[in-house]
């Protein structure tokens, strides 16, 4: 499967979206410093995503982007197919001519595999990303948290005088 750079940051920048947008509009100049990508690369993105539909722009102080629809109606298929990124695993781009100018022997292996990875990313929401990176984000704060108080000195004492 070839899922080049553009697919994989335009995911990674929706997401970021949509994990900050409850405090409005999100700036491309944010996203491009939390997750290193280039800006102007991100101006390039957001306008396909824009046309597609699945941002909106905010202009102006305060101005940004928001999601156009709920995150749980945003698939990752919608968003790579958005910024024109085919998922296709076939060496010919499904022209059949990939074997001397006729169909190879393995050509429906890579078709069945291009819809069963289609069909899967269309299954996975912006929404299930989010909740999934929310708790992550929780289960690392919990840790961190833990870790604190194993360290301070009150529990060292603690633990030592119940030895």
């Amino acid at each position: 499967m070839r899922l080049t750079t553009k697919g994989r940051f335009a995911v990674t920048a929706m997401l970021d979206l949509a994990m900050r947008e409850s405090n409005g509009p999100v700036t491309l100049a944010g996203i491009s410093e939390r997750q290193s990508i280039s800006l102007s690369y991100l101006e390039q993105l957001f306008g396909k995503l824009r046309r597609a539909e699945l941002v909106d722009s905010v202009r102006g102080p305060g101005g940004g982007y928001t999601l156009a629809k709920i995150p749980p109606d945003i698939s990752v298929a919608d968003i790579i197919s958005a910024v024109d990124e085919p998922v296709d695993a076939t060496q010919c781009g499904g022209r059949e001519n990939c074997h001397d100018n006729h169909r190879c022997m393995t050509h429906d292996l890579w078709t069945t595999l291009n819809a069963t990875i289609f069909d899967y990313l269309s299954k996975v929401s912006l929404g299930d990303l989010v909740e999934q990176q929310r708790a992550k984000e929780s289960a690392k704060e919990t840790n961190v948290l833990q870790d604190k108080r194993e360290s301070s000195p009150r529990s060292s004492a603690s633990a030592a005088s119940a030895a």
